[in-house]
């Protein structure tokens, strides 16, 4: 008799009769897990009713935590449990109705072999849109085949026939007539711009500075390097831990100087004297030295971008990275020097910052400052989250959010900026965002995405429109007030095509000086994308010169 100890696997559950399992990716702060349940509860029974319909059972795979007094999966540990009692071949629901970190379920997703269904709610007070559409984006670049649908009650037709049809066929299939591949381009001066700056980078290289990867589970936001190296960008792996050490030793005085020339434009701060719950002058003067010491790390490494991962580790340290982000991203900020007061380190110039560590927008922001900057644009550029959309006077108007990495220049200059506190549940040490509208203008939209393991961009037009106040301030008391929003008007995509394409959580959102510029910009970034290897499709109405 053998004396090894051989493992033992406990047997996976029966596969049951017309039953479908259900488990919801959650937050990693607690706090937001449970102020976020009563919405992903709602979801749920609206789903089971949906299911019932249908003569099926929607069955969670975890019940309702007593001690938490909410059924999220909210670490990776805890999902690879839940996975244990999840029948291998049993059909699978992905509900999400808030922000979830995939990580906690992409594990047990990936080995899963029986048919996935992700859904999210349709809805503008919890980001449950954006946590599907980072989830598809992270199933997408693993591989794993998984239909997916949307909608705010989950009783719409819409819903209910693409329901009808998962249980029937196992599979949803989505109009995406709205895509197609980059057509061969015609020889322009757009184009051979293009072309030269992808062999510019090609031979030069670019470094993007990552201060830790992998922020909020954004599995779909972590591009290997065997994927960036052959387009010329490299990564210079650093610690937040420098970061916040840098801004130790910012003296208060060279902060509070940010905060002058920022006042000086225009900008205005909410402040208050609760920590807990206000904006306070003490979290400005953080945010500030980060802004500072973000820019010196990346004149000692040589950076060309750089991300801040914030949320694991800064939230518990200092004031949020928004502030700071917004003004790394735009052209027109407050000076910063180097350490011996020398040298203004990127004079004139944006330092493309890619909010929450997001690698796919680092290589666009990337791509995009030196597509605009060699055509005499402004680069200004930002991510948004695609957090929800509404039809409005004939058409549909999507509400564009982040959490306040925007460039001022984007709401018209820093008098139309204000900063409010970000919320507690999800930014405890408090800071600013840089609150505002977005001005009406000519948008080119993108996302540089991974799929069939390699890098893709899907490339399209749109615009920022003005919304009468009322209705403008209903959509940003409808999400998160404190947040700058962009109101979006997409070129030829309906909300369904968009929802079914996009492969991330984000956005790329840049302005151009009327139409014709915007497709000529669109074209040159196009060309310069192609060139270096990446998979180019156009998205909706594109006219390319």
């Amino acid at each position: 008799m053998s004396a090894y100890r051989f493992p033992t696997t406990a047997t996976p559950p029966p596969l049951a009769d017309k039953t479908a399992y259900l488990v919801a990716s959650g937050d990693l702060r607690e706090s937001a897990n449970t102020a976020g349940w009563p919405t992903q509860a709602a979801l749920e029974k609206a789903l089971t009713r949906a299911f019932a319909a249908n003569g099926w059972r929607l069955q969670r795979a975890n019940p309702i935590d007593p001690a938490t007094g909410h059924g999220f999966i909210s670490s990776q540990r805890m999902g690879l449990e839940v996975f244990r009692s999840i029948p291998p071949a049993a059909p699978l629901v992905v509900a999400e109705a808030v922000w979830q970190y995939s990580h906690h379920v992409l594990p047990g997703l990936a080995s899963h072999c029986g048919p996935l269904l992700t859904v999210g709610n349709f809805a503008p007070e919890w980001p449950g849109l954006v946590g599907l559409l980072g989830l598809n984006a992270g199933l997408t670049k693993l591989g794993r085949e998984y239909s997916t649908l949307w909608s705010q009650d989950c009783a719409d037709q819409w819903f209910l026939d693409g329901l009808a049809a998962w249980i029937e066929t196992r599979r949803i299939d989505h109009d995406l007539s709205h895509v197609r591949p980059l057509p061969p381009l015609a020889d322009c001066d757009e184009v051979r711009l293009g072309r030269a700056l992808a062999e510019q980078l090609l031979a030069e290289k670019a470094i993007i500075g990552v201060f830790d990867e992998g922020c909020m589970g954004m599995f779909n936001a972590i591009f290997d390097d065997a994927l960036l190296g052959p387009i010329g960008v490299f990564k210079e792996r650093l610690s937040q831990s420098a970061l916040y050490a840098e801004m130790l030793r910012t003296p208060d005085a060279e902060a509070a100087g940010v905060g002058r020339w920022l006042r000086q434009r225009g900008m205005t701060f909410r402040t208050g004297p609760d920590e807990a719950t206000d904006l306070t002058e003490a979290q400005l003067l953080g945010q500030f030295k980060m802004y500072i010491a973000a820019l010196r790390i990346a004149d000692d490494f040589g950076l060309d971008a750089v991300g801040i991962q914030y949320q694991q580790g800064l939230k518990d340290l200092a004031p949020a990275s928004d502030l700071a982000e917004g003004l790394l991203n735009a052209t027109d900020r407050p000076p910063v020097m180097s350490r011996d007061g020398r040298r203004e380190l990127y004079a004139g110039l944006a330092l493309p910052h890619f909010n929450e560590a997001d690698e796919g927008a680092a290589v666009d922001a990337l791509v995009t400052n030196r597509v605009w900057r060699a055509m005499g644009l402004t680069p200004d550029t930002t991510l948004h989250d695609v957090r929800w959309g509404a039809e409005h006077d004939g058409r549909f108007v999507w509400a564009y959010e982040i959490s306040g990495a925007v460039p001022a220049s984007h709401l018209g200059g820093y008098q139309n900026a204000e900063g409010w506190r970000q919320g507690p549940v999800f930014f405890p040490a408090g800071g600013s965002t840089i609150n505002g509208v977005s001005k009406p203008g000519q948008l080119v939209l993108s996302r540089v995405f991974i799929a069939e393991g390699r890098l893709q961009a899907d490339i399209f037009r749109g615009e920022a429109v003005a919304l009468a106040p009322a209705e403008s301030e209903r959509r940003k008391r409808a999400t998160n007030p404190e947040w700058p929003i962009a109101h979006v008007v997409l070129r030829g995509v309906t909300r369904d095509q968009f929802m079914a394409r996009h492969k991330a959580n984000h956005v790329q959102v840049v302005y151009a000086p009327g139409a014709a510029v915007a497709n000529a910009a669109l074209a040159a970034k196009a060309a310069m994308l192609d060139r270096l290897g990446v998979q180019v499709h156009l998205v909706g109405e594109v006219e390319l010169p």
